[in-house]
């Protein structure tokens, strides 16, 4: 079995070197390449085409979110995992909508990357972070295969389900007995509160989240 090909963009040179040092400990993977800045780490991976991409959110010249959008709109087959200091709680629907497999907070500790790599590596998801709650207090997450905050409720979860299944607003609203204004209200909070503008979007989104299957 080959190596797995992995590439690291990381500006910041102790933290990268911190996950190299990790990602060494991965039997069977391989880092390819290693960047500082987005913009030539982009291009590699455009390139080559790696197995995955362990890629930091906020970089010097180019933003962790677009970078994650060219490589699975390039290469869909390629694993990405995402790193920050900056989590929120809307940060892991965001990512998924983008087909992102996972995202570590640098705040948490660094074996949490090694896990993430091998869930991800594994075909799983992994999502950690430590963000403020409204209470005030931090809470963790922690999540192998599916993550388990969906920030919808049961009604948009419906609703959801059913624009994924490919219905418009009009048969939505004759099956669950709303007027076409409420499905269509709906709607638009879905796309806001996961991050998306299209179906296509909002549909993988529903896949990865387990609200439909694949």
């Amino acid at each position: 079995m080959r190596n797995l090909r992995a590439v690291l963009i990381e500006d910041e040179t102790m933290f990268r070197q911190l996950i190299l040092l990790t990602l060494g400990k991965v039997k069977g993977l391989q880092v390819v390449g290693e960047f500082g800045m987005g913009k030539p780490g982009l291009e590699f991976c455009l390139r080559e085409k790696p197995d995955m991409l362990v890629v930091d959110l906020m970089l010097p010249d180019l933003n962790g979110m677009e970078i994650a959008r060219e490589v699975r709109r390039a290469s869909p087959d390629t694993k990405i995992l995402v790193i920050t200091a900056h989590p929120s709680e809307r940060l892991p629907a965001e990512l998924m909508a983008l087909g992102v497999n996972g995202y570590v907070d640098k705040t948490e500790p660094i074996e949490y990357v090694l896990s993430a790599v091998e869930t991800v590596r594994g075909g799983g998801m992994f999502f950690a972070s430590r963000v403020r709650a409204k209470g005030g207090a931090g809470t963790a997450l922690a999540s192998v295969r599916r993550p388990l905050d969906v920030p919808l409720t049961e009604r948009e979860q419906e609703i959801a389900r059913l624009v994924a299944a490919g219905q418009m607003s009009k048969e939505i609203a004759a099956t669950l007995n709303l007027s076409v204004r409420t499905v269509e209200k709906h709607r638009a909070n879905i796309m806001e509160k996961i991050g998306v503008r299209e179906v296509a979007s909002l549909t993988r989104w529903c896949i990865q989240a387990g609200l439909v299957d694949d």
